[in-house]
């Protein structure tokens, strides 16, 4: 081969190889990811079931579900459940508190033996109790209305003044379910 044979040669084959080494070096086109602006994982809502339930407490259930689904949550109703003042259908919104009443004969603030009924007495009951004023009872009912019925008698410790001597004084003069 004469020179200009083996220049033109070179020549072709450098261009061959610089195509081949830039188509080489591209990327692929990476395949298109699918978005799900909705979220792929299921929300999830937390719920505090308190009453006549087996469980008492804070329960998580998926969003969207409804009253009954976080009553079943809580280890489902008790016997003396009143269901018929509960919306089971109702939805449920995160950070809400679902309250199962329990059925009672005597639905009055004041039992037939004179004691008060702590969860369904208003402030003027309340005052009716020894050592209770007017600025105790508010507390007693607005602590009642932020963290839902009380329990047991022992749940009074928790309303700001409140200690052990007053309650041993409220002990047999209050009526907790």
């Amino acid at each position: 081969m004469e020179r200009p044979q083996w220049i033109a040669a070179a020549l072709v084959l450098a261009a061959a190889g610089a195509v081949g080494l830039w188509y080489a070096g591209r990327t692929p086109a990476a395949p298109p990811v699918a978005v799900d602006p909705a979220g792929s994982a299921e929300r999830v809502i937390t719920v505090h079931v308190a009453g006549a339930v087996a469980s008492p407490g804070v329960v998580q259930v998926a969003a969207g579900c409804r009253v009954g689904a976080a009553i079943a949550a809580a280890g489902g109703v008790l016997p003396e459940a009143d269901l018929a003042r509960v919306n089971l259908a109702a939805p449920l919104a995160d950070g809400q508190q679902v309250v199962v009443p329990r059925t009672s004969v005597d639905e009055g603030a004041v039992s037939g033996d004179g004691r008060v009924r702590i969860n369904l007495a208003g402030a003027d009951e309340l005052e009716s109790l020894p050592g209770v004023g007017p600025v105790l009872a508010e507390r007693i009912v607005a602590y009642r209305e932020e963290h839902g019925p009380f329990t047991v008698v022992e749940d009074l410790l928790d309303v700001p003044g409140i200690g052990e001597a007053k309650l041993a004084a409220l002990r047999e003069a209050v009526l907790v379910p």
